[in-house]
């Protein structure tokens, strides 16, 4: 049987990684899409021998990317405007995302890519006023208004982190609150990307063309993920709040003149109003099995990150 070759827009980010490796374990052809900038140490350490160097924002490069042979079964894209890299290289985020996204849709839908699997945002439909969250909305309608098959990955708050810090502070007994009082979807990141590496190869036709939350079995407050990481190592660990009081009540003003935090603050914003909760959760049992539970992820966290000793054979 030959190799299926799926490509991964995104690849040498945090999850683009998580993606590839996930792709990697099903038995699949990675072809990693990067920027020349991009670093592809990681990639190449875990396998990657097929790079293809490619913008969002530079069409032609999407074209010749994704008609590159043999054609590739499926597209995965976890790329965004709004991370570390895109600082660097002085990206412009929301023309990434929104411009952007739309050269990846017509460049998919002209090669005739079979599925794009999109990592969404989870209940972006209702964060009008959060940047990069609705303009993720936006890609899922494009994508349907051009009618190329698509799966779009509604993922809730990563218990890891993008940038994470979660395991530094978790050694010391801490777990890091971002919004305390507030609960949230989680998602353990291992486990989005392995749905996403069973859309692209595994799941049927019939299965495109809709938005799946992607989360755990339920909402979680900082107190209740610092007692999951207590129950697992069997030592106190207790939640603390990321920014002092004073920092937040200021943020909004401080953003005024850091245009770049104004997006953060929206966020921020509409996460204490409840916003980063599903209110639907069949579909990711159907298409994916039961939910993971926030201790299981815990658990598995701690082991990924050598929390938890291993024990003597």
């Amino acid at each position: 049987m030959e190799t299926r070759i799926v490509t991964v827009v995104g690849a040498s980010g945090t999850l683009g990684s998580e993606i590839v490796r996930a792709l990697l374990e099903k038995g699949a052809r990675v072809r990693a899409m990067v920027r020349a900038t991009s670093n592809r140490t990681k990639l190449e350490s875990l396998g990657v021998t097929e790079f293809v160097v490619a913008d969002l924002m530079d069409a032609t490069s999407l074209q010749r990317a994704l008609t590159a042979e043999p054609r590739a079964e499926a597209v995965v894209t976890s790329a965004a405007g709004f991370t570390t890299h895109s600082a660097r290289t002085k990206g412009d985020n929301s023309r990434t995302d929104t411009e952007g996204y739309r050269n990846l849709v017509d460049a998919a839908k002209n090669a005739g890519v079979p599925r794009v699997i999109l990592i969404s945002i989870l209940e972006c439909d209702k964060a009008p006023d959060v940047p990069h969250f609705s303009q993720k909305f936006v890609t899922e309608k494009y994508l349907a208004e051009k009618r190329q098959p698509y799966l779009a990955l509604r993922a809730g708050a990563f218990l890891d982190r993008a940038q994470d810090v979660v395991a530094l502070k978790v050694r010391k007994g801490v777990f890091p609150d971002i919004v305390p009082g507030v609960a949230l979807d989680m998602i353990y990141s291992p486990d989005l990307a392995r749905y996403a590496a069973e859309a692209a190869l595994d799941l049927p036709a019939s299965a495109l063309n809709q938005s799946v939350d992607i989360r755990c079995n339920v909402p979680a407050t900082g107190p209740m993920v610092a007692a999951a990481f207590t129950r697992v190592l069997g030592r106190q660990v207790v939640a603390k709040p990321v920014f002092p009081p004073l920092f937040v009540g200021i943020l909004p003003l401080v953003a005024w003149f850091v245009p770049r935090l104004q997006d953060q603050v929206a966020v921020l914003a509409w996460i204490r109003r409840g916003g980063y909760v599903s209110h639907e959760s069949q579909k990711q049992k159907d298409l994916f099995g039961e939910l993971p539970t926030i201790e299981d992820s815990v658990a598995r966290y701690c082991r990924d990150k050598g929390l938890i000793k291993p024990t003597a054979s």
